[in-house]
């Protein structure tokens, strides 16, 4: 699959690859809403693994347009939003709500890259508002699928749970074995009764710095090919 991303700003990274292998184990189907779609990396991928109607949503004109562009380039078919998923009106209900959200704590120095900024630090998308607006949008057995700080796993379940939005499953990713986990996947379930289940963790490289033979496998799965260029791609 090829994709395009411009050379200046957000860029998608592994996290996003290890949650599109992470959400293919639900087999996922019916309707999709990829949140903060960024160029579109996530919902492309389960778009060409599987049969969906999809949706992206993205407060970023430019990264929307790449988006879009990307879906049209390899033959996909979506519907896009332009604006904030916390502000969105329109009242259709998905299976799946899937989502990189930016999760870096905003005490720290930021980016002055616009995109960078609003794609890494979380107070342009508020955990407590964001999962509050999931459960408006999920039908009644939807599932939310998303990445998040590991460091912040308490907050994620305290709020999923306050929300009715069931953790079900939770996997944490370390870039080493001996190193403390960054990254955390979670997929929970609206009005689940279901406990707990928490995977063996991903991890990334060995010893020797080189990728595990599961991490190799997901970016082989994955079969990406990104194009970095600056142009223009329509008004």
């Amino acid at each position: 699959m090829y994709l395009y991303q411009p050379t200046k700003g957000y860029a998608y990274n592994s996290d996003s690859i290890f949650l599109y292998d992470f959400i293919s184990f639900f087999q996922p189907k019916g309707s999709l809403l990829d949140v903060g779609c960024g160029v579109g990396i996530i919902s492309l991928l389960l778009t060409r693994d599987f049969n969906l109607e999809t949706t992206i949503i993205d407060k970023q004109k430019l990264m929307l347009k790449y988006a879009e562009h990307n879906y049209e380039l390899n033959q996909l078919k979506v519907e896009s939003y332009l604006g904030d998923f916390i502000e969105l009106l329109d009242n259709k209900k998905y299976d799946f709500v899937v989502s990189n959200p930016p999760f870096y704590d905003s005490n720290v120095k930021q980016s002055e890259n616009e995109h960078l900024n609003i794609a890494r630090y979380s107070h342009h998308l508020p955990i407590e508002l964001f999962i509050a607006k999931v459960k408006k949008v999920l039908n009644p057995r939807g599932r939310f699928i998303f990445c998040y700080d590991a460091k912040q796993v308490d907050r994620l379940l305290h709020t999923l749970i306050e929300n009715n939005i069931n953790p079900e499953v939770i996997r944490f990713v370390h870039s080493k074995i001996d190193r403390d986990s960054k990254l955390v996947m979670i997929a929970a379930r609206m009005n689940s009764k279901s406990m707990m289940r928490v995977m063996p963790p991903l991890i990334v490289f060995d010893e020797n710095s080189k990728y595990n033979e599961e991490a190799k496998n997901v970016f082989k799965k994955a079969g990406t090919n990104s194009i970095k260029g600056d142009y223009d791609i329509g008004k």
